[in-house]
């Protein structure tokens, strides 16, 4: 079984650091390949069960101790090894040069040879909109864009149920190249949540307005109104007024961790433009009852 590197996997270049390193690194790692954050390579899954896997090692003091041997054992022979391998690629003429005059010609040699670093490509964003009731329930969206060679690519994103207003979802490797052998960069797809006809977000609050007649809010009614995930029976009391505001708890939007915000009924008192005469007549009835207790 080949030795990890759990400092590199996490992104740390030694382990020379603290606790609070290794979590911000886990946690900038861990977002990157979420399995449900992205979609892109099929190693990804693999890498996240990796990078949870460096950081159950290291964020143990104990584990950590006893890694951190393995690893030191590890580096150093890496790093003999590199060096073995820069002896042996000396040419004839270098290792004379060496023997006669030391090592020093052959170091000034190497000083003024340029080292190119890598250079990771830049990411590429983007933005795409999903209504409100598709955000809750999850959905799939096919996504066109213009990739950096001029041609039109597709890709199929996969909206996770509940997700937030400004998530991102990240394509791994789609972004624009890198040089000097730097990775590509990664495609992020920030989703923006819009409301319905029927719905809007406001944090994890979801509001409707519900219509009722006139009759309705004076004598009150029990009514059936859609919620997001379904229908909920809910009595309007007397005397309501257009506007009042109606919360029932824990039927909003999802918040993680089966936990959901409030769904708010808003009021909003309709008139009727045309009436029939039985109607017309009740209301002039109304009207003069209101004249006789005033």
């Amino acid at each position: 079984m080949s030795f990890k590197d759990y400092y590199s996997i996490l992104g740390l270049a030694s382990n020379k650091v603290s606790l609070d390193e290794i979590k911000i690194a886990y946690r900038e790692k861990a977002k990157k390949y979420h399995p449900d954050m992205h979609v892109g390579e099929n190693s990804s899954e693999d890498k996240f069960k990796e990078i949870n896997e460096a950081y159950k090692v290291l964020s143990d003091a104990k584990s950590r101790k006893k890694y951190d041997r393995s690893w030191f054992v590890y580096t150093e022979r890496k790093k003999r090894l590199e060096q073995k391998n820069q002896e042996e690629k000396k040419t004839f003429k270098e290792k004379l040069m060496d023997i006669l005059f030391g090592a020093s010609l052959g170091n000034r040699k190497q000083n003024k040879k340029v080292v190119k670093e890598p250079i990771n490509g830049e990411n590429i964003e983007t933005e795409v909109e999903v209504d409100l009731v598709q955000a809750f329930n999850g959905t799939s969206k096919k996504l066109k864009l213009l990739a950096v060679d001029g041609k039109t690519k597709t890709f199929n994103l996969n909206i996770p149920a509940g997700i937030q207003d400004g998530d991102k979802i990240r394509f791994i490797g789609q972004g624009k190249p890198g040089k000097n052998n730097g990775e590509r960069g990664d495609l992020l797809v920030k989703v923006r949540i819009v409301n319905t006809k029927d719905f809007a977000l406001n944090g994890a609050d979801i509001y409707h307005e519900v219509k009722i007649s006139p009759w309705e809010a004076a004598l009150g009614n029990k009514i059936t109104v859609p919620a997001i995930d379904g229908d909920i029976s809910f009595i309007i009391p007397k005397g309501t007024e257009s506007g009042e505001k109606f919360v029932i708890k824990e039927r909003g939007y999802k918040v993680g961790r089966g936990q959901r915000g409030n769904f708010c009924l808003i009021t909003k008192i309709v008139v009727p433009k045309k009436l029939n005469k039985k109607e017309e007549d009740l209301y002039k009835q109304l009207k003069e009852a209101e004249k006789l207790t005033s």
